[in-house]
C-alpha cells in the first residue's frame, strides 16, 4: 500500500519541508477526473517482485491500486505515474479483457475463469480470489471502467487500452483485436426476425465432446436456459455444456456474446411449406425404440428426440431447426405431377432428369411416349417413404422410373401403332387401375396416369406417315360433320328467320286475325239482322201482296169498268172524228195533202215558238246553204209544189 508523507505538527516546519520538496522535485502528480494513474514503484526495501507481474506486497513494481483524479504527494525518486485514459466502452459496443498476471491457464481451458475472480476493477481481489492471466471469459458491457491496465488489457473497437507494451506484446494484441473484428467480436449478435435465420453456436472452450457425438447436446434438457443463451460462459460450463457446435440455437434477438468463448454462423430458419410435410433425420440423441411396426422390414422409425428418422413429420411452418443436428426431408402431401418430357420440368424438379419412354409396337416402330402420372403421397406415410428411399427424388428416379418405363413397353409391344393412338383412352385407364397397387407397394398413392400423344424420333419418317394420314382421315370425317351440321344450321337458320318474320308480323296478323274475327261477327250480326228483315219483309210483302192484290182486283174490276165506258166513249168519238176527218181529207185533195198540210202547221209552229228567221241575215257567196232555214223552206215548198205537180188521185173513203 501507498504510504502518504505525513505533514509535521509544525505547520512552520511543514511549509519549509513541502517547499523543499519541490525543490527537490517529482513528488507532486495531478489526475485529470477522466484519467487514472498507474503507479510504478522504482525501489522499496522488500526488493523486487518474485512472482508474478503485480506487486502484491510492496515490492518494486507495478502497484495493484490505482490512482484517481486529483492531487497526489510521493516521497521524490521512489514512483513513477504512468498517466491512462479511464477504459471507455461506447453503447452497443462490447470490450475484451486480457490479464497478465494470475495463474496460469490448464491446457484444456481455453479462456481465463471468472466464476469467483470477476472484478477487473480491483487488481488485488481478482488476484486474490485466483484469477487467472490471459483472456478472460467475461467481457465488458458498455460504461466507464476504472481498470488497472498494467494488469489487464482491454480490448475495443475504437482502441486498445493498456500500459507501454514490448512490440512482441503489441503485435500479440493487434492479431487478437484483428480476429475479433473478423467475428463481428465488438458487437452483439443481432438475429433480425425479417431475414428468417437463426444462430448455429460453436463453444471454443469447456470439456470436449464424447466419443461419438458430433453435436453438442442442449445444455438443461428440463427446458430451462441456465445460461441465458451462452451470455454467460461460467454458467453454461457450470451447468454441464461442451465445447464445439451446438444443439441449441439462437432465435430472433440481441446477444452479447464472447466470440473467444462462442463464434455464431447464421443459417436459414427450416420453412415448411403449405402443401409438404418435413421428415425429421436426427443426427443425434439416443438410440430409441422402432415404432415402424413389425411388417415393416425397410428400416426403423423412432419417437421425436432420439437418433434416426422421426415418425412424426413436422407440419407446415418455420422451426429454428439446427441444420447441423440433422435435416429436415420435404415431402409434398399435395398431388403432384411427373412429367416423362424431357422438355418440361415441374416446379418441385423431381422429375428433371426423366423423358419420353422408347416403345416398340407390335408392327415394329419405334416411338416416343410423353407421360405424365398424378402421384399423392400420405403425410402419416411420408416418414416410411423416406426411410425406405431417402428422399423423393431418389424414389422417383430408382424405383418409379424403371416401373413405369418397363410397364409401357410391355404395353407398346402388344399394340400396332394406330391402335396405340386409337386406344389411348383405354390404355391410359388400365394402367391406372394396374399401377395404382403397385404404387401402394412404396407408400405412395396413384392417382392417375396421363397418356401423352406418341411422337418419332428424329429420323424416323413412317410414324409422321401414319399420322398424316390419320389427321387426313379425321379432316375428311370433319368436313363431313361440318358439312352435315351447316345444312341443319341453315334450315335451323331458315326456321328461326321464319319465326322471327311471323314475330315481326305478328301485331300485324292478330290485329287481322281480329279484324277477320271481328267481320265475321259483324257478318253474322248483319246476316241474323238481314234474315230477320227478310223475314219481316217477306210478311210484309205477302201481306202488301194480298192488300195490292185486292186493291188490284177491286181497280181491275174499276177500270175495266171505265175503260168498257171510255172505250165506247172513245169508238163513238173516233167514229165521229174518222168521218169528219174522211171528209177533210176528201176536201185537201187526198190524205197526201193533208199529211203535208199537218206538217207545214208543225213546222210553222216550230219556227215561231224557236224565232228561227225565215230569210237569212247574212248571204255568202251564191251558192244555195242547205243547212240553213232558207234552204229548208224552199226544199219544203219544192216537195208542196211537187205534190201539186202529181195528178190528182182517187181517194177512197
Amino acid at each position: 500500500m501507498l504510504i502518504p508523507y505525513v505533514v509535521p505538527a509544525s505547520i512552520a516546519a511543514g511549509l519549509a519541508l513541502v517547499v523543499l520538496l519541490v525543490l527537490v522535485g517529482g513528488i507532486v502528480r495531478h489526475i485529470p477526473n477522466d484519467c487514472l494513474g498507474i503507479l510504478e514503484k522504482l525501489w522499496s526495501g522488500r526488493g523486487s517482485i518474485r512472482e508474478g507481474f503485480i506487486a502484491l506486497n510492496g515490492e518494486a513494481g507495478f502497484q495493484p491500486e490505482v490512482l484517481r483524479g486529483g492531487y497526489h504527494f510521493f516521497m521524490p525518486c521512489q514512483y513513477r505515474v504512468h498517466r491512462l485514459p479511464l477504459v471507455t466502452i461506447t453503447q452497443g459496443q462490447i470490450g475484451y479483457v486480457f490479464a497478465r498476471d494470475g495463474i496460469a491457464l490448464p491446457p484444456t481451458q481455453t479462456l481465463a475463469s471468472n466464476a469467483v475472480a470477476d472484478d477487473f476493477q480491483d487488481v488485488r481481489a481478482f488476484l486474490a480470489a485466483g484469477g487467472s492471466k490471459g483472456p478472460q471469459r467475461k467481457i465488458l458491457r458498455e460504461g466507464t471502467y476504472a481498470i488497472n491496465l498494467a494488469q489487464f488489457i482491454v480490448l475495443t473497437a475504437d482502441r486498445t487500452y493498456a500500459i507501454d507494451m514490448a512490440q512482441s506484446d503489441a503485435a500479440l494484441f493487434q492479431n487478437m483485436a484483428t480476429l475479433l473484428g473478423e467475428r463481428d467480436g465488438f458487437e452483439p449478435v443481432v438475429i433480425d426476425s425479417v431475414l428468417d435465420v437463426i444462430g448455429v453456436v460453436t463453444v471454443h472452450d469447456g470439456p470436449a465432446l464424447p466419443e461419438g457425438e458430433i453435436i453438442a447436446p442442449t445444455v438443461g434438457r428440463d427446458g430451462a436456459d441456465r445460461h441465458n443463451s451462452f451470455q454467460d460462459p461460467e454458467a453454461f460450463l457450470r451447468a454441464g455444456g461442451f465445447r464445439g457446435r451446438q444443439h441449441q440455437v439462437l432465435v430472433d434477438g440481441t446477444y452479447y456474446l464472447n466470440r473467444l468463448f462462442a463464434t455464431v454462423e447464421m443459417v436459414a430458419k427450416t420453412i415448411v411449406e403449405v402443401g409438404s410435410v418435413g421428415v425429421v433425420v436426427s443426427y443425434i440423441g439416443e438410440a430409441g425404440a422402432d415404432v415402424s411396426g413389425l411388417d415393416y422390414r425397410h428400416g426403423e422409425l423412432v419417437g421425436v428426440g432420439f437418433r434416426g428418422v422421426w415418425d412424426t413429420p413436422l407440419l407446415p411452418g418455420k422451426y429454428a431447426f439446427n441444420t447441423y443436428a440433422g435435416k429436415v426431408v420435404t415431402v409434398p402431401t399435395t398431388n403432384f405431377v411427373l412429367k416423362w418430357t424431357q422438355a418440361v420440368i415441374g416446379a418441385h424438379k423431381l422429375d428433371e432428369n426423366l423423358s419420353e419412354i422408347g416403345l416398340i409396337t407390335k408392327d415394329a416402330f419405334e416411338p416416343l411416349l410423353p407421360l405424365a402420372v398424378v402421384v399423392h403421397i400420405d403425410y402419416k406415410k411420408a416418414p416410411l417413404v423416406v426411410q425406405r428411399f431417402g428422399d423423393i427424388k431418389r424414389l422417383v428416379e430408382q424405383t418409379l422410373d424403371p416401373m413405369v418405363s418397363a410397364y409401357f413397353k410391355n404395353i407398346g409391344q402388344t399394340k400396332t401403332l394406330i391402335e396405340l393412338l386409337q386406344d389411348r383412352a383405354d390404355i391410359q385407364d388400365k394402367s391406372s387401375l394396374e399401377m395404382r397397387t403397385k404404387f401402394a407397394a412404396y407408400s405412395l398413392e396413384l392417382q392417375e396416369v396421363l397418356i401423352g400423344t406418341p411422337r418419332a424420333e428424329a429420323g424416323q419418317s413412317g410414324i409422321e406417315q401414319i399420322l398424316k394420314q390419320l389427321r387426313d382421315r379425321q379432316i375428311a370425317v370433319e368436313k363431313v360433320d361440318t358439312y352435315r351440321l351447316q345444312e341443319v344450321a341453315s334450315v335451323q337458320e331458315r326456321t328461326l328467320r321464319e319465326k322471327e318474320a311471323m314475330a315481326t308480323q305478328q301485331a300485324a296478323i292478330t290485329a287481322s286475325m281480329l279484324a277477320v274475327q271481328v267481320r265475321e261477327n259483324e257478318g253474322k250480326a248483319q246476316l241474323a239482322q238481314a234474315r230477320q228483315m227478310a223475314e219481316s219483309i217477306q210478311v210484309s210483302a205477302k201481306a202488301n201482296a194480298e192488300r195490292v192484290r185486292l186493291e188490284g182486283q177491286g181497280e181491275a174490276d174499276r177500270i175495266r169498268a171505265v175503260g168498257l165506258a171510255d172505250a165506247e166513249r172513245i169508238r163513238a168519238v173516233g167514229l165521229a172524228q174518222a168521218e169528219a176527218t174522211d171528209k177533210q181529207v176528201q176536201a185537201y185533195g187526198g190524205p197526201q195533202y193533208q199529211l203535208n198540210s199537218q206538217v207545214l202547221m208543225r213546222f210553222a209552229e216550230a219556227i215561231e215558238n224557236g224565232k228561227l228567221p225565215i230569210v237569212p241575215q247574212f248571204m255568202l257567196g251564191g251558192g244555195t246553204d242547205r243547212s240553213g232555214a232558207g234552204g229548208l223552206v224552199e226544199m219544203m215548198l219544192a216537195m208542196l209544189v211537187a205534190e201539186k205537180a202529181k195528178p190528182t188521185s182517187t181517194l177512197e173513203p
